[in-house]
């Protein structure tokens, strides 16, 4: 069913919002969200399912009554995984979100079939810090790809990469947290296999905004989150192709997860990670299409400002995602102003401890340093509306403002 486009679900609540800098009267606003790429509120589906899982007392790997019915609710949300994504129940892996699914994946030795195992790592230049860690692939092994100022992939770089060397395992994103930009996947996989490689794809931005199928788009592993779907924070899964094998656990000690990954399964997150994404897919399509119709309102609205930039916007994108800068604004100045003004957004990736700091994957994309200093990322959610558009625009026409006087009197950034 398609979700209520109003107050229903949105994560607002009553702020004191004052700041004569910036001309915003000292009133209380209602909050609005626009940083749905970090994390999404938890959906109403998900929030009964762990309710409910609460008065499970069992432990999953019990073979009692008790212990059988926590298996059912994890086997249950491994279905809808799975079939989101196109894959078999069997070959899901539930971990502690996205970072560890990422962590997981990145082992060296992997193999489909009786083909070679993988001995190195490409990974593109605009990953998620948790790939561009490199997993388990020391340092000397792991090689990076460069990406075109459209901020997708440079195929022709990858496919060089992959002619030097032994089989490597490559890993970029099906979508840019930050940009939206979404890569060429079955591109990359063609190129990928033809050199003997596997893929391993980062979803955990795409789950549920695009179509995701593994067999379709060739991917070997796959990563996913349930925070970005509705699910709760702290729960994830990796996500294998059919005859994918050599996935080394992380922790030992016992057989939970088909042996690969020891510990006893986060039952009441896993339930509501598999309620949330049931949902989530059951109005995919309704949703993408209200927030493409939404962003463009946004950039509309953006663009009216001379010199904004919004970044990957000749490339594929998710339909929820912009971001965009303009010439002498700074990140930090128009993430608190936009806060002072009601509005939540972000500077990019959610990941970096709080910090404003350069984007990487700007960077990546040789966009101008002057910009990459106040990028900000205005990501919109199934439940955002008109209005919260409406709002965030005047918040932007006031920040303008004031940065058009700044300009006008000579300074360098606001």
């Amino acid at each position: 069913m398609a979700f209520g486009r109003q107050s229903r679900l949105r994560l607002c609540h009553n702020a004191a919002v004052s700041s004569n800098r910036t001309g915003w009267p000292d009133v209380t606003r209602a909050r609005v969200y626009l940083d749905w790429n970090a994390t999404t509120p938890l959906r109403p589906e998900a929030r009964a399912a762990m309710t409910a899982a609460f008065d499970v007392s069992g432990n999953p790997s019990s073979v009692h009554n008790e212990g059988r019915a926590a298996r059912r609710l994890i086997e249950d949300a491994r279905a809808v995984v799975a079939v989101a994504v196109g894959a078999e129940a069997r070959d899901v892996v539930f971990t502690s979100g996205g970072t560890e699914a990422n962590a997981l994946a990145l082992t060296p030795g992997l193999r489909r079939g009786s083909g070679p195992p993988v001995r190195r790592l490409i990974v593109s230049a605009i990953e998620h810090a948790s790939v561009l860690a490199g997993g388990r692939f020391a340092p000397e092994q792991v090689a990076v790809a460069p990406v075109r100022p459209s901020g997708l992939i440079d195929l022709d770089a990858l496919a060089a990469l992959l002619r030097d060397g032994e089989p490597a395992l490559v890993s970029v994103m099906l979508a840019n947290n930050e940009t939206g930009a979404i890569q060429p996947i079955a591109e990359v996989a063609a190129l990928v296999h033809g050199a003997g490689g596997l893929l391993h794809v980062d979803a955990v931005q795409a789950l549920s905004k695009i179509n995701i199928d593994i067999n379709e788009l060739q991917i070997d592993i796959l990563s996913v989150s349930g925070h970005k779907v509705g699910g709760p924070k702290g729960v994830g899964a990796v996500v294998m192709a059919g005859g994918v094998t050599g996935l080394e656990p992380r922790s030992r000690g016992g057989g939970q997860e088909q042996g690969r990954r020891a510990g006893t399964e986060n039952v009441i997150g896993i339930a509501g990670f598999g309620a949330a994404l049931r949902a989530a897919m059951a109005s995919a399509e309704t949703d993408a299409a209200w927030m493409r119709t939404l962003r463009e309102r946004l950039e509309r609205g953006l663009r009216q400002y001379p010199g904004v930039t919004i970044f990957a916007s000749d490339a594929p994108r998710l339909p929820n995602t912009t971001l965009f800068s303009a010439p002498g604004l700074s990140a930090e100045t128009a993430v608190i102003g936009f806060d002072l003004g009601g509005i939540a957004v972000s500077s990019g990736s959610a990941c970096s401890s709080g910090k404003v700091q350069p984007s990487h994957v700007l960077q990546a994309m040789a966009a101008d340093p002057a910009l990459v200093k106040g990028a900000i990322r205005l990501s919109l959610g199934w439940d955002s509306t008109e209005a919260d558009i409406d709002r965030c625009l005047e918040a932007w026409r006031k920040l303008a403002g004031v940065l058009g006087k700044v300009s006008a009197l000579g300074l360098e950034e606001f």
